[in-house]
């Protein structure tokens, strides 16, 4: 094992003891006591994880992870929190900042190994990732290759953020960092109504970008984005963006054709919840999810409840409609499972 774990910890005690644990078990360990020397030590050394207090006097671990997110040297390194009980509602602060995972103290020798290999392992599937991604890439910068040439390089050098199903990725009216681009996955925006129900705006899969909006027109999230299944997305800083937008202008037109494909999929749902009869929402909405031109999929999985949240009806009426689409073999249903078979009945469904 050659892995080389930095820890930034200003309580001796702590950081001698874990450095222990993690030097019985075949890691190279590199020591800081502070935050300032923790960052000049990540950028010389370059460490294959980082383990931070939060808590920390003159630089805490969120400044440690805001500056090493500004050094490209430094911002793709597996980074996870050490926090104390009490600071644990604060974590969302450093996962929204980049943070891969956080150990709360105090913690055993098994759940800060496992907690690293679990980090260690989730890195060695990242080059998987981008090559999937990066083909995809042909298609939105076909015509500027020195423009897809940069936006390879931009995304390689970001680090993938691992969301566990129902964690959300961020809030309604939370600032932007920047764009994300689903590496694997599937995410849901969500908007909720004055009365207090959710309706979800969209479904975002492997290579669709979210926040464009928001960062196109400078203004926060004006919805919840949250894992539909543990998902893989990568964030594109906004000033490493909007710099690209300003070189080449060919990507900008690009990222507006995609953000009016979203408003126009948002103005179709808004007709249909106005004008349309429940069983003609509903199959609009299956051949919203399986069409190849949406990024849609032949055969996707949703739940009744979130079909219920896209359509504007209850569950119940989502269950009777599906149960009378197989009947009349519209569509094939095994639990959360949904095939289209006749897309063209579908299509014509009358209102």
């Amino acid at each position: 094992m050659n892995e080389s774990i930095l820890i930034i910890e200003d309580n001796d005690d702590i950081r001698e003891s874990t450095a222990e644990i993690l030097g019985f078990s075949g890691y190279r360990v590199l020591q800081a006591g502070n935050g300032k020397t923790g960052i000049e030590m990540a950028a010389d050394q370059r460490p294959d994880l980082i383990l931070c207090d939060i808590m920390m006097p003159e630089l805490d671990g969120y400044g440690v992870l805001y500056l090493l997110s500004k050094n490209p040297d430094t911002d793709s390194i597996p980074f996870i929190f050490l926090t104390a009980r009490a600071e644990r509602v604060d974590f969302r602060k450093g996962m929204e900042m980049g943070a891969d995972d956080y150990l709360t103290k105090p913690f055993d020798d098994i759940e800060l190994l496992n907690a690293i290999e679990s980090r260690l392992k989730k890195e060695q599937k990242q080059q998987a990732f981008y090559s999937k991604t990066l083909q995809s890439l042909e298609k939105l910068t076909a015509s500027s290759q020195n423009g897809q040439a940069q936006l390879q390089q931009l995304i390689i050098s970001r680090k993938i953020r691992h969301i566990k199903k129902k964690q959300v990725l961020y809030y309604d009216g939370d600032q932007p960092l920047g764009i994300y681009l689903v590496l694997e996955g599937c995410l849901k925006t969500v908007k909720q109504t004055g009365d207090g129900r959710e309706l979800i705006t969209g479904l975002y899969h492997t290579d669709d970008y979210l926040g464009i909006h928001a960062l196109l027109l400078d203004e926060t999230f004006s919805e919840t984005a949250m894992a539909v299944e543990d998902t893989a997305v990568c964030l594109l800083l906004k000033e490493s963006v909007v710099s690209l937008l300003d070189m080449y202008p060919l990507i900008g037109s690009q990222f507006i054709k995609i953000l009016s494909n979203d408003i126009h999929q948002k103005e179709q749902q808004l007709l249909d919840l106005a004008y349309n009869s429940v069983r003609k929402r509903l199959a609009n909405t299956l051949l919203r999810l399986s069409n190849p031109a949406l990024n849609g999929l032949p055969e996707f999985k949703i739940s009744r409840e979130e079909l219920a949240t896209m359509v504007g009806i209850a569950s119940e009426t989502v269950s009777r409609t599906l149960t009378d689409f197989q009947s009349e073999g519209l569509i094939t249903k095994k639990a959360s499972l949904i095939k289209i078979v006749d897309m063209n009945r579908l299509t014509m469904m009358r209102n």
